[in-house]
């Protein structure tokens, strides 16, 4: 299990203590001198841990000693070392400097150990499958309120359902709720019932998605494809963007497909996002292209709420993820089937989602791409901010034409 860095300089030389203050500063004791110090002996840097304790330990006092300790209720045991020292992060000199703690192999209930998100709503899309289901699972284990934004209602509930099995307590904080990507107008209502039932959401994880459907158009007149896993969540963003404050994360998850993508600045029009007949339509170059929007719509929303405090990510969750994504022709389901030793588990798949959800590290960060919990380079489209404005402009330019039919 990875818990966090291991290297041999974090360790501490013979006759040192590592303490924490309460507001969550790191110190170290020398012992041998009975001095203290802010920075690690060995690495000259500082360290921080969060405000919170780790998800199911508590803060009391002996009351035969008077000594502060810390109480683990998940595996009863007590210590008088603050736990937050297992999770402390050096201070960054740069809000993009970070160390990698995760990678490829790492699952969503890692990154997320020792972490308490009581009081934290998520908001998840296609919560009740596949990686979206991993994602609501680990969030709501450890204590976040999560909306399961859902088509399938009963497989939602029955999905939440399986959760409460392993915490009962999920059945009172979380719910589901419909919403149909194929119509911008499920979108609008699900949107208004968020806002009326809900004063904030900490997290917006946009995961619901769609792969080789056949040419088909949605109830709002576009290519199915397109509009569910980029438009419908452009839409939802811009609905609920007033339940998001200083703080609150933007989660959309695309895919490395977009490296493959054939839009451009020059051909980008309805009718390249949406065509009009099947002559026109594979569903690969479909997909491919949505999975650019994704991150061509992370990049500019990212630069539109960068002076709110409002952080937004896209990433690639893995390649050829044994999920319901391939359900819709047999080929790929057949092809999925024979990759699946060779690909992530959905609980590692949901890591980088969370990761980009939660981490600590990634505070003040935004507008970045992340695979394997690891920030990289996007494609030299994705980074085109003129095919980004153009999409965004394009993108309100359907809804509102939509807005406007109803």
């Amino acid at each position: 299990m990875n818990l966090g860095d291991s290297d041999s300089e974090d360790e501490l030389p013979p006759g040192w203590e590592e303490r924490v203050t309460e507001d969550g500063s790191v110190f170290y004791a020398n012992h041998l001198t009975k001095n203290t110090q802010w920075t690690h002996p060995r690495t000259g840097k500082k360290k921080v841990v969060s405000g919170e304790l780790p998800f199911g330990w508590e803060r009391c006092v002996d009351k035969t000693t008077g000594k502060i300790v810390y109480v683990d209720h998940e595996n009863r045991r007590t210590t008088y070392t603050d736990p937050r020292l297992a999770f402390a992060i050096e201070e960054k000199e740069h809000v993009n400097d970070y160390r990698q703690r995760f990678d490829a192999s790492s699952t969503a209930l890692q990154v997320l150990h020792g972490r308490d998100l009581t009081g934290k709503v998520a908001l998840v899309t296609g919560a009740n499958t596949g990686i979206g289901y991993e994602t609501t699972r680990s969030l709501a284990k450890h204590g976040c309120t999560v909306i399961l934004a859902c088509r399938n209602i009963a497989g939602a509930k029955a999905s939440l359902a399986r959760i409460a099995e392993e915490k009962p307590s999920v059945i009172d904080t979380c719910e589901c709720l419909h919403v149909d990507l194929a119509s911008l107008r499920s979108v609008s209502d699900f949107a208004n019932l968020v806002k009326m039932k809900y004063p904030k959401l900490d997290m917006v994880i946009l995961n619901a998605g769609v792969f080789g459907l056949p040419y088909t158009k949605t109830i709002d007149g576009y290519e199915t494809t397109f509009q569910v896993n980029h438009l419908s969540h452009f839409h939802l963003i811009n609905l609920v963007l007033p339940l998001l404050t200083t703080g609150s994360r933007i989660v959309v998850v695309s895919s490395e497909s977009h490296r493959f993508a054939n839009l451009t600045a020059e051909n980008l029009s309805l009718t390249t996002l949406s065509p009009e007949s099947s002559s026109k339509y594979w569903d690969m170059t479909a997909y491919n292209n949505s999975k650019l929007c994704n991150v061509l719509f992370a990049r500019h929303l990212a630069k539109k709420l960068q002076y709110q405090g409002i952080s937004v990510f896209s990433l690639h969750p893995g390649n050829l993820v044994s999920s319901d994504l391939s359900r819709h022709w047999w080929l790929y389901r057949l092809f999925f089937a024979v990759v699946r030793p060779f690909t992530k588990s959905l609980q590692q798949a949901a890591s980088t989602t969370v990761f980009c959800a939660t981490a600590h590290e990634l505070v003040g960060v935004t507008g970045a791409y992340f695979n394997n919990c690891c920030r990289c380079r996007e494609s030299d489209s994705a980074q085109d901010d003129d095919l980004a404005s153009a999409l965004w402009d394009i993108s309100m330019e359907m809804v509102k034409n939509v807005a406007f039919v109803y």
